[in-house]
């Protein structure tokens, strides 16, 4: 994909996120599309992207948050205020009460969870509804570290385990079923993985009042098939007469945001290099750990154009490395670069490793330009330590 964009981003300090709300509301609307094709209920993985000033706008068209601790679970119900959903691989005891506070759908990743906080979600005067999370064994992430069907993933219950633990009793009370083996991906994908669900789970399916099918949908990519997902829905959803979910994160703010810098410095040792006040590590920590090669308008790959330089920052870790691009001309000190789909998996991973200051968050929009919704200094540093 070549990022273009009418932005003007030369007034902003840097370094900063920009997310743009016109892209946000057309991933959102491709989103509500599925909504209204299916009856299917799409919420937002907030460990993906949690720019709270957005909620109250995704809010109009989604039907809510899914969190994976207490914090997620409680800024999804005071900024959003519709559907929270949670999932974690255990609970903090200390942490349950506030968690049913906060929560609508509440998934356990075992039998044994469920059955510590069984009398607790029951005696709780707002019902809620409870689901196990189930492991089918079968994933097509090529990455272990994204893969929760991986060998020995601590990530839902396989169906050996299904088995081996299953009373007709142990499913009273459980009223849906959640898996999530995918990252990134296609429809495709999810039909394959649909079929291994429901031949080893089906029988519990037909139990149930609602299937959640996870996240990983890349639903807003340009290719992406969404006649297939549709039919993969409503294949669910008729079958065994359930609520389908979907828990896309990346899916929403996808291409919507962008993260710019400036050249601090330009020097040669065997290459060319360019120091910028943007850090891997502290800034887009998915470059390093997944790893990702985030695009810069106007720039290419390295070789593509006359001027290849590597792209690091200030901090003293030599491995904190962006990568190398290649630009039409010689960088200079005080250039601004921008890179590209720097909404998801940034500003909820970033950190201020060396005393890096976190990079300013401003919203565009049509209506209003650029506002800085957030922008931080010593005391954000001081207090995380």
């Amino acid at each position: 994909m070549i990022y273009q964009t009418d932005l003007d981003f030369s007034s902003l300090r840097t370094p900063c996120y920009v997310v743009d709300e016109r892209l946000l509301i057309k991933n959102l609307e491709i989103l509500k599309s599925v909504e209204d094709r299916t009856g299917a209920k799409v919420l937002l993985a907030t460990k993906a992207f949690s720019m709270y000033c957005t909620f109250p706008l995704i809010g109009k068209y989604l039907s809510g948050v899914t969190s994976s601790s207490l914090h997620e679970a409680r800024l999804g119900y005071e900024e959003m205020g519709k559907e929270v959903h949670i999932y974690a691989a255990a609970y903090r005891e200390e942490d349950f009460d506030e968690i049913m506070t906060y929560s609508n759908h509440i998934v356990f990743n075992s039998f044994k969870q469920w059955k510590k906080y069984k009398d607790k979600v029951q005696s709780h005067p707002k019902k809620i509804s409870c689901g196990l999370r189930i492991n089918p064994g079968y994933a097509e992430v090529e990455t272990d570290l994204y893969n929760p069907c991986a060998a020995n993933s601590r990530m839902g219950i396989t169906l050996e385990n299904f088995e081996k633990d299953f009373t007709p009793e142990i499913l009273e009370g459980i009223e849906g079923l959640h898996f999530h083996a995918m990252c990134e991906q296609n429809s495709d994908t999810l039909e394959r993985l649909l079929k291994v669900v429901e031949e080893k789970f089906g029988t519990y399916m037909y139990q149930m009042k609602w299937i959640n099918f996870g996240g990983g949908h890349h639903i807003t990519r340009d290719d992406y098939d969404i006649e297939k997902l549709v039919k993969c829905i409503t294949h669910i959803r008729d079958t065994y007469d359930v609520q389908v979910y979907l828990e896309p994160g990346e899916a929403v703010a996808l291409n919507t945001g962008y993260l710019v810098t400036t050249v601090l410095e330009t020097m040669e040792n065997g290459m060319n290099l360019a120091i910028l006040d943007t850090s891997a590590t502290c800034h887009m920590p998915d470059v390093l750990e997944m790893p990702y090669r985030p695009q810069i308008i106007g720039a290419g790959k390295p070789d593509e154009k006359p001027y290849t330089y590597r792209l690091g920052s200030a901090t003293c870790l030599a491995g904190d490395v962006i990568g190398d691009y290649a630009f039409d001309h010689p960088l200079s000190e005080g250039e601004r670069l921008v890179f590209c789909d720097m909404a998801i998996y940034s500003m909820v991973k970033n950190n201020t490793f060396n005393g890096i200051n976190l990079p300013d968050i401003v919203l565009y929009s049509q209506e209003r330009g650029y506002e800085v919704t957030k922008s931080f200094g010593y005391e954000d540093f001081k207090r995380r330590i």
